[in-house]
């Protein structure tokens, strides 16, 4: 008695699948990398064909394939053709003929097959759609500092960045044989980045190093977006395009951040390179005198009249900064020469020993 019900429902089913079918791609949105076929029926009530099963397609079928969408026709697990053109195709399948195309016992034989095989056919013919599009919004970050030798300050720095890649499938046929699972109807980016991410910050290391090799600051790195996607095409090509069928199409980095000890270093030779241009300097002296003597004459104890030893002063910056510092302080253009009161105390040759000019202000102002 089992055996009548599951050939009735055998020949049900086959007689179902012989109505011409019209099928299309799933969701397919810019996270989608992968979309199995889906058959236009429902409750559409000008194809009356409802019952046709999802892993087979009929004879005559229609396929409709979009824009930037690659279709692939798999009869087994086996792809037995495929198409990138958009357009409509027609099924032509001498496996499955239509009871339509006058081999009506040949599709009993079909249906006796699907009974050996509990109902299910013995082919399972599928249509799936890879998505050629660029794959946008791939986020990545560095979760810890990397190096960057930046030959401008001729130091090894480090780096944080985070930012966006996007991906675009070149090979469907090698993509959808390696890179996803096939045991689904819908793949998206997010289902398989994880490792591609991990091999993409790899790769991003060895970009940056090279680049750093090219001798480009690592402030500039931010704006050679096009030259650092350039350099990870160059990385990722052979692990990826050769033997996943896809690329990288461009790179977008949002920031990028210095741990501490590279702030301290750049923020240290940023401010020697600032006071090597003499006028610079000039203007940051005098600028620490003035508010120097500011800071002294608003104290009790250093009244204006404790500064008359301007000479002295003038001397003291004309050893640790130069003759024309110490000469702006002295407002004359001749050098700053020690006053009869103050010869004892001049250092007439070399640097002033530490300490030279408290011992002089005190001495002045004991007097």
């Amino acid at each position: 008695m089992g055996i009548i019900k599951a050939a009735i429902s055998s020949i049900g089913s086959g007689f179902a699948d012989q109505w011409l079918e019209y099928i299309r791609a799933g969701k397919m949105d810019d996270r989608t990398v992968m979309s199995a076929g889906v058959a236009v029926r429902g409750r559409d009530r000008r194809n009356a064909n409802t019952k046709g099963s999802a892993d087979y397609i009929s004879d005559g079928s229609l396929i409709e394939v979009g824009v930037n969408q690659c279709m692939l026709l798999v009869d087994g697990g086996r792809i037995v053709d495929f198409t990138t053109e958009p357009g409509y195709y027609k099924v032509d399948n001498q496996a499955t003929p239509s009871a339509f195309s006058g081999s009506f016992s040949q599709a009993l034989e079909e249906s006796f097959d699907r009974l050996r095989f509990g109902g299910v056919p013995s082919r399972s013919q599928k249509a799936y759609f890879i998505n050629l599009q660029e794959i946008k919004g791939i986020a990545f970050g560095t979760p810890t500092p990397i190096n960057y030798f930046d030959s401008f300050y001729n130091a090894e720095l480090y780096l944080r960045t985070n930012g966006y890649f996007s991906i675009r499938i070149t090979d469907p046929i090698r993509f959808y044989a390696e890179a996803i699972p096939h045991d689904r109807d819908m793949v998206t980016i997010e289902d398989i980045q994880k490792l591609y991410v991990a091999e993409f910050l790899t790769a991003f290391q060895t970009a940056v190093n090279r680049m750093s090799v090219d001798g480009i600051r690592i402030s500039h790195v931010t704006s050679k977006a096009m030259e650092l996607a350039k350099y990870m095409g160059e990385v990722l090509d052979e692990s990826w395009k050769e033997k996943r069928g896809m690329s990288i199409e461009s790179v977008g980095i949002n920031s990028i951040s210095y741990d501490e000890q590279s702030k301290k270093l750049i923020d240290m030779r940023n401010q020697g390179a600032m006071l090597s241009d003499p006028t610079i300097r000039e203007g940051y002296v005098q600028g620490a005198v003035a508010r120097g003597m500011e800071a002294a004459g608003s104290n009790r104890g250093y009244g204006s009249s404790r500064f008359q030893s301007g000479g002295r002063l003038g001397r003291f910056y004309e050893y640790e900064y130069g003759y024309a510092a110490g000469r702006r302080l002295c407002g004359s253009s001749q050098p700053c020469k020690p006053g009869a009161a103050e010869s004892g105390g001049a250092v007439p040759n070399g640097r002033p020993p530490d300490g030279w000019l408290g011992v002089q202000l005190r001495s002045a102002q004991h007097r």
